[in-house]
């Protein structure tokens, strides 16, 4: 497993000492260091034990000595995938950046893969105190991408919003963590199993309600969300790749791994609070994302409706729902990224991305209207989408769990629907206007198609074979939800 931090941390340090001049080199010694990162993790990944829920590929960092204190760092059938995302799009990033970052390029690829060895390092650590550690450190990176490398002239503001929404939340996650630390002496998360079953009620509904504070910020949960539309529209198109993809899912994945294992009173006491929030968060994200003019906003506030329903199902705390609930963080992972592309192409050709300036472009760009009706369908979870198996799965736990919330989360589906074949039917069909006349009208050209097609190619395979995936996350997940 240390060669999944040897290998981006050696590829950063060659970065560095390149000169800033050779800019073909520094793009292909990224490129490099993702697709060799990438083939680390599918190795572990394809010698990952599917029969036991124990820890695999387990590493041990002695960081502070004086106080014994260690990093350990591991792997098991939920986090492998979250890397294995974080892996995947990684080079999708620089692929897609390759013609469209025109100003310190150096920097911007050493952000990249810097912030690929920091979400390694949050999906694999076993520590709350390392967690939290790494869950702010990407901050860092992400801060530098939006707010140097974005489009207009808000991405300083929305690098703030982005920097200071989820700083401020965590604080209260760490002086949890520090409660943690002097009533057990560890932070370590295999430790706390064993003393979690200590920790009284009242300590758990509060301790729980401090890692919400932090978690609900990065998923983004209602109403902590309003930082992620203005963060999406300002970043360059690697960084709303990153924001969809991966970062929203560190809120998802903390529970997951940690609130639910730890604190399970604390869990069940605030899930009615929880189950309010996200029909809230879903019926409010889907009806406001249909008023939206800008196509990537568009994108982002469907993104605050997908992530809800992902909570929804973590909270049924059922082994269908929580499946669920890491299935479709896949699926939106895969085709929300490519959404963003999707638009980022039309943005590049016609230097706009209001929705009302565009029709007719499928008389001129067929290809790309024919790829656009793919992920657009996908998004809306049609059979034989990825989204459709993670969705179904989140709607089935949530049913069983409570009948009433099912329907209003239901709704979600319909409403996704309004929104996106709206966008469509308005940005491809038609006569062509005027507007999109007067500009370049070329297709799709060979790399963006090839960037595309690892994308369309998992869309389809996990809308198909579900089973490629679960069959890694049962036993995990099992082992997560015996306490209820």
């Amino acid at each position: 497993m240390e060669y999944l931090f040897i290998i981006p941390i050696i590829g950063t340090i060659i970065l560095i000492f390149l000169p800033t001049e050779n800019k073909k080199l520094i793009k292909q010694i990224s490129l490099i260091t993702s697709l060799l990162t990438l083939m680390e993790s599918i190795r572990i990944w394809l010698n990952l034990t599917e029969t036991t829920s124990d820890i695999q590929y387990k590493l041990i960092w002695n960081w502070i000595p004086m106080i014994n204190y260690e990093l350990i760092f591991g792997i098991d059938g939920i986090s492998i995938w979250y890397i294995l995302l974080t892996t995947f799009l990684i080079p999708i990033c620089i692929l897609s950046s390759w013609d469209y970052i025109k100003f310190l390029e150096k920097q911007f690829y050493i952000s990249l893969i810097s912030l690929l060895v920091l979400l390694i390092a949050v999906f694999s650590v076993l520590d709350l105190l390392g967690f939290y550690i790494f869950f702010e450190a990407v901050l860092i990176p992400m801060f530098l991408i939006i707010g140097v490398w974005g489009a207009r002239v808000q991405k300083i503001t929305a690098a703030y919003y982005f920097f200071f929404y989820t700083l401020v939340g965590s604080l209260v996650m760490l002086l949890s963590i520090i409660y943690i630390w002097n009533s057990t002496g560890t932070t370590n998360y295999l430790t706390l199993l064993e003393y979690s079953k200590y920790f009284t009620e009242q300590e758990q509904i509060l301790i729980f309600l401090a890692f919400f504070a932090s978690l609900a910020v990065k998923i983004p949960k209602f109403p902590f969300h309003i930082w992620l539309p203005l963060a999406h529209v300002e970043a360059p198109l690697a960084g709303s790749i990153l924001l969809a993809g991966i970062l929203i899912k560190l809120g998802s994945y903390g529970f997951i791994r940690f609130t639910i294992p730890l604190f399970s009173y604390g869990c069940v006491y605030w899930t009615p609070l929880i189950y309010t929030l996200s029909v809230i968060a879903i019926i409010y994200a889907s009806l406001t994302t249909i008023r939206q003019t800008d196509l990537k906003r568009i994108i982002a506030y469907s993104s605050i409706g997908h992530m809800a329903v992902v909570t929804l199902a973590i909270f049924t705390l059922t082994v269908t729902g929580i499946e669920g609930s890491i299935y479709l963080q896949l699926a939106h992972g895969i085709v929300s990224s490519a959404l963003f592309i999707v638009v980022t192409i039309l943005y590049e050709r016609h230097h706009t991305r209001i929705v009302k300036y565009y029709r007719g472009v499928t008389i001129t760009m067929p290809i790309y209207s024919t790829i656009f009706l793919f992920f657009t369908l996908a998004n809306i979870a049609v059979p034989l989408s990825c989204n459709f198996i993670g969705e179904f799965l989140c709607l089935l736990a949530t049913f069983e769990s409570n009948t009433i919330i099912g329907i209003f989360a239901s709704s979600g589906m319909v409403l996704s629907a309004c929104y996106a074949l709206f966008l469509y039917n308005r940005v491809c069909f038609g006569s062509m206007s005027m507007f999109i006349k007067n500009y370049n009208n070329r297709d799709i050209n060979r790399r963006e198609l090839y960037i595309l097609i690892p994308l369309i190619f998992l869309t389809l395979l996990l809308g198909v074979y579900p089973n490629f995936i679960l069959d890694i996350l049962h036993i995990s997940v099992l082992n997560i939800v015996p306490s209820f």
